[in-house]
């Protein structure tokens, strides 16, 4: 079938909109399991909340008073993103190759960055909605307090975090084209995450280096936009990490779709993906 990608080139390439809404609508069915009830409803509702009660626990045991603790619920609230978006979106290439349809995608006329966009439609969603519900916990449990003037700050800040987070989860998965598997991967950045982006302590507490490769992952840049958002920073200062948000998102992206790219000109020019 890869032999025959010279002659696929010729044929005209699918719409960009029919690609994008055939990827959002029905490749969750087959490749990301957002489809089951029961995902969605752990991810949104229950997961959100068992991480933070464990890690507010863990900072209560450890003498922490209302602010850490607030500081801490709110870290996780936004951090639940990690589950849908990478850990899950990340799996879509294992999907491919063990379901036999990754050939058939590296022959087909569709437009590669409307499959990627469209791919990530309903990660984003579902991790708006997951963040959404865990500031709600935070904030009805945890003591934190969001002024009514701040919502739409925050808003933006959560919006742009779970755009810039997929896109993450899909540059992993561009990685793990190249890999077995991407479970490994994806559970490897998952707790990097915990660890490096200041969700449960201030990201400045690192050793520089560790601060410095913190501040390569999009969460980090999230999570700050959020806290200031809350806190009711000048929207200058937030603005500005609404800009490292949209950035990171961007090179995530434009990664993943190069990983991709790259991937498909090898196997294509060898007639297999076996190797990889």
């Amino acid at each position: 079938m890869l032999a025959s990608a010279t002659a696929t080139r010729d044929v005209p390439r699918i719409s960009f909109w029919r690609t994008f809404w055939t990827n959002a609508l029905i490749a969750p069915r087959t490749t990301l399991g957002f489809m089951r009830i029961d995902f969605v409803l752990g991810t949104v509702f229950i997961i959100p909340l068992m991480q933070m009660v464990f890690f507010v626990f863990v900072v209560e045991i450890g003498g922490g008073g209302a602010s850490e603790i607030a500081f801490t619920a709110l870290g996780n609230a936004v951090a639940t993103v990690t589950y849908s978006s990478i850990f899950s979106v990340c799996q879509t290439t294992d999907s491919e190759k063990q379901q036999g349809t990754m050939e058939h995608l590296l022959v087909s006329p569709s437009n590669r960055l409307a499959l990627y966009f469209g791919r990530g439609l309903l990660p984003i969603l579902i991790s708006l909605a997951t963040v959404t519900v865990g500031i709600f916990y935070a904030v009805a449990l945890f003591g934190v307090h969001i002024a009514p003037a701040d919502y739409a700050s925050l808003g933006v800040s959560v919006v742009l975090t779970a755009f810039a987070m997929v896109g993450f989860g899909l540059l992993l998965g561009g990685v793990a084209l190249y890999l077995r598997t991407s479970i490994i991967l994806g559970n490897i950045f998952l707790f990097i995450g915990l660890l490096l982006s200041g969700v449960n302590f201030p990201a400045s507490q690192l050793p520089a280096p560790l601060e410095w490769i913190g501040y390569g992952f999009p969460l980090t840049w999230g999570l700050d936009a959020v806290r200031a958002s809350v806190a009711g920073d000048p929207t200058g200062v937030v603005g500005l990490y609404w800009l490292a948000v949209a950035l990171s998102a961007a090179a995530s992206y434009g990664l993943a779709i190069g990983l991709w790219k790259v991937f498909e000109h090898r196997a294509l020019a060898t007639g297999s993906i076996a190797r990889f």
